[in-house]
């Protein structure tokens, strides 16, 4: 097994750079890495944990497995209350989105679950914005757009499925 090579403090800047770069290149395995490079000498560093859920959202669409608890943890991270809610919210979005591109009917109705839930962070996230930034009513809208351009519906359940 290797042991890997820690960064050196100074260059965590450059590395953050580089971590967003990766994620524009649509590269989020490279991201995530240079993310978890600069925890491992910097385990508060907020910027790192954010880049570090984009990048691992990023790759739901991708089919990989990207486990919720993981993400969780990252998530729970994040000091700030509104980046904490937003970036929840867009999580669920993220799944909602790679679930739909599945294109079955469940999956549809998987889909539209996960929009809802996204759109519940983002409620929660607008209560706490702050003042001029309408990020949370921005995705809010997007995930509703979605929804109805899809004709997106909750499943529909027989009331007893035990009869």
């Amino acid at each position: 097994m290797y042991e890997l090579k820690p960064l050196h403090k100074e260059a965590v800047p450059s590395a953050l750079e580089k971590a967003k770069h990766y994620r524009l290149l649509n590269e989020p395995g490279a991201a995530e890495s240079i993310c978890l490079d600069i925890l491992e000498i910097e385990p508060h560093n907020q910027e790192a944990l954010v880049t570090l859920v984009l990048a691992m959202s990023d790759r739901f669409a991708r089919d990989y497995a990207v486990g919720d608890t993981q993400t969780q943890d990252y998530l729970s991270r994040i000091e700030d209350k509104y980046e904490r809610t937003y970036y929840t919210g867009i999580i669920y979005e993220r799944r909602a989105k790679a679930v739909l591109n599945r294109g079955t009917p469940l999956s549809a109705s998987n889909a539209y679950e996960l929009f809802r839930q996204a759109m519940n962070w983002f409620d929660k996230a607008e209560e706490i914005r702050p003042a001029g930034n309408d990020d949370a009513i921005l995705r809010w809208n997007g995930c509703a757009r979605i929804v109805m351009r899809n004709k997106l519906e909750p499943r529909e359940m027989d009331n007893d499925f035990l009869e």
